[in-house]
């Protein structure tokens, strides 16, 4: 489990203006457990992250270490195509063309 998922968590939980007992009662989960688990004192269950951040309007996803480096510029650069040139916005999705 990467190590940048549960700071990831409290930093959404914070940036969402919930306590951890907030979050707690939301998730199902004991205030104490969200408390141990962004402290590092518990090596929480999966269900016990991937609850956390539903509530929090989040996915957990498994992503493969070499495709990190990429996803992570995609997410960082708005959603363009990797390589696209500063200033160019992405083209309109399937979708959009679909509407026409």
């Amino acid at each position: 489990m990467s190590t940048d998922l549960i700071p990831t968590l409290a930093a959404a939980r914070k940036a969402h203006q919930m306590t951890q007992a907030q979050l707690a009662e939301s998730a199902g989960l004991s205030r104490m457990t969200v408390q141990r688990t962004e402290g590092g004192d518990l090596d929480p269950r999966y269900s016990t992250l991937a609850e956390m951040a539903r509530v929090l309007g989040m996915d957990i996803i498994a992503v493969p270490n070499s495709l990190r480096p990429s996803l992570e510029a995609f997410i960082q650069s708005g959603g363009k195509f990797l390589g696209q040139p500063e200033g160019v916005d992405a083209p309109p999705s399937v979708v959009d063309g679909l509407r026409r």
